[in-house]
């Protein structure tokens, strides 16, 4: 298959890309560094990657940022990163992709565990991730040309932990290349509309 990894060069991004490499012609997207360069955040950078890359099979997203500050600091503007980027720009990697993916391939978006298991100043991601769930499931239904989708919810990764570990007290971290399994499994697979938890 042809695969398109946006977000591959960071620290789940590397590890999917070691996992399919393995049997796949590989793609890397990202705003620095990779094959292709894309901003999720602009739908005419997506554009642009889409005209470059030409028919894939897959698409595969382990991009997208948020904020994290409580409630109460919170603002509009702040809520917004969020929304651009880990909520509108994995929609917006399908809405523009479709006609890229071939008949019966896939995408594959990012989730993420606090949408399930809530952390102070984890609201604004959680809204996302939890937006990015609905969104796969609802679509599910109504992809053309056998095309699936599916999310993949990671924990915190034992990669990143010394960073993470103040935000995720009492969380057990899990490492990387069990989250890159889960894509694989999402790619490779005849599943759809699924999230597959890596918990």
């Amino acid at each position: 298959m042809r695969i398109l990894i946006v977000g591959a060069s960071g620290t789940i991004g590397k590890e999917i890309k070691k996992e399919l490499e393995k049997e796949h012609e590989i793609i890397c997207a990202g705003r620095n560094g990779a094959d292709v360069t894309v901003d999720i955040t602009s739908p005419d950078s997506i554009k642009k990657m889409y005209e470059q890359v030409g028919k894939i099979d897959a698409v595969v997203n382990a991009a997208g940022g948020a904020t994290f500050a409580s409630v109460s600091e919170l603002t509009p503007e702040l809520n917004e990163k969020g929304i651009e980027s880990k909520l509108k720009g994995q929609i917006n990697l399908v809405l523009l992709g479709l006609n890229n993916v071939n008949d019966n391939g896939s995408f594959t978006l990012t989730t993420g565990i606090m949408m399930d298991d809530p952390i102070p100043q984890g609201a604004s991601a959680a809204m996302a991730n939890g937006g990015v769930k609905s969104f796969v499931k609802a679509s599910s239904i109504e992809m053309p040309r056998g095309i699936r989708i599916n999310s993949v919810s990671p924990n915190a990764v034992e990669e990143s932990w010394e960073r993470l570990e103040p935000f995720f007290l009492g969380f057990e971290p899990v490492p990387a290349h069990r989250v890159a399994l889960a894509f694989k499994k999402s790619v490779c697979g005849a599943q759809t509309g699924q999230n597959y938890e890596v918990y």
